[in-house]
């Protein structure tokens, strides 16, 4: 029987993928099965799969044109035959032996979504922290179930990570007889960046019983080549492009969960450090197009953005006038 499907989208990750396979398959818990994505590889990473598959009857392997890691991961969910479903990153790995302890969590407590914590490690695999403050600042690992609403407005951070979380396949991929059958699936966006931040509060909205546990699960790998460090010309106007999309999403959501009486916080508080990134990437590479953007913005509506920080304020005071200062000090 396969209680979970983990489902780990493969592009061109031949240096890391044995390690990230051999963590899952080094685990207290034997209900399970591995779907490799292997998305139009071209290195040895589908032969890697291959090899995996042809040793271990729990691994199964899809291979596809490229697509990006939104397709991959969806073609492993419509295949996936477990009732739980856990996402890893090719080039990520986690903890030996704790699947075990997870999976009695969720079956004991009848969890539609399990949080758990993660480590961030470099190209050595040292645990550090590569930010300034805390990113998970303002999460709450309480192990109590609430809805899922209120989980993401009074326990989650503005850092979405799909692969943070055990959830119900149910939840977000539905068939005629399954739980949440009346309710549109929740796939990932294709084609955009973010889109972890895209499709978290969407699943989370949908469930109704979510809690986390304090254990250290997974591992997050840090190195060069990520979106947000991109110094190609077309990348950063995707990335921009791709922000944009998002605050507006946001805000619908955000709209929408008003109109129903719900809390809207954690949009809010997501919608007012997306605008200000934005108006960070108007004010250096984008400064000639920033009027554009800006008519935009209002357009939906955006402003006030509801934070305490200084640039917020002055957001809301004049969007123009902060992106001309950010401009200025950005010269200098």
């Amino acid at each position: 029987m396969i209680t979970l499907s983990f489902i780990v989208p493969v592009y061109n990750v031949e240096a890391y993928l044995r390690k990230c396979v051999d963590s899952l398959l080094t685990q207290d818990y034997s209900e399970y099965e591995i779907i490799l994505v292997n998305d139009g590889s071209t290195d040895n990473s589908g032969s890697i799969c291959e090899e995996y598959a042809a040793k271990y009857d729990n691994v199964r392997v899809v291979h596809q044109e490229n697509g990006g890691l939104s397709a991959a991961r969806n073609s492993g969910i419509e295949i996936a035959q477990g009732e739980y479903i856990m996402f890893v990153d090719s080039d990520d790995y986690i903890e030996p032996n704790v699947l075990g302890g997870l999976m009695e969590q969720v079956e004991r407590d009848n969890l539609d979504v399990l949080r758990y914590r993660l480590h961030y490690v470099n190209p050595q695999y040292m645990v550090y922290n590569p930010y300034k403050s805390d990113p998970f600042k303002g999460n709450d690992y309480s192990s109590e179930p609430t809805d899922g609403v209120t989980f993401l407005n009074t326990r989650m951070s503005t850092a979405c990570y799909a692969w943070a979380f055990i959830l119900r396949r149910d939840l977000i991929y539905t068939t005629p007889h399954a739980q949440y059958a009346e309710n549109p699936n929740v796939l990932f966006t294709p084609g955009i960046y973010f889109e972890d931040t895209d499709w978290t509060p969407r699943m989370l909205v949908k469930a109704q019983r979510v809690a986390s546990t304090n254990t250290f699960v997974y591992n997050y790998l840090q190195r060069e080549g990520s979106i947000t460090k991109a110094v190609n010309r077309s990348k950063q106007q995707k990335v921009l492009d791709d922000k944009m999309r998002l605050v507006c999403e946001m805000k619908r959501q955000a709209t929408e969960l008003g109109q129903k009486g719900l809390c809207n916080g954690w949009f809010k508080k997501m919608i007012a450090a997306t605008v200000i990134s934005i108006m960070g990437i108007l004010s250096t590479d984008f400064y000639a197009e920033r009027k554009g953007y800006l008519e935009k913005l209002k357009a939906v509506n955006i402003y006030p953005i509801i934070t305490s920080s200084v640039k917020a304020r002055l957001i809301n005071l004049s969007p123009r006038l902060a992106v001309e200062l950010l401009h200025i000090k950005n010269s200098h």
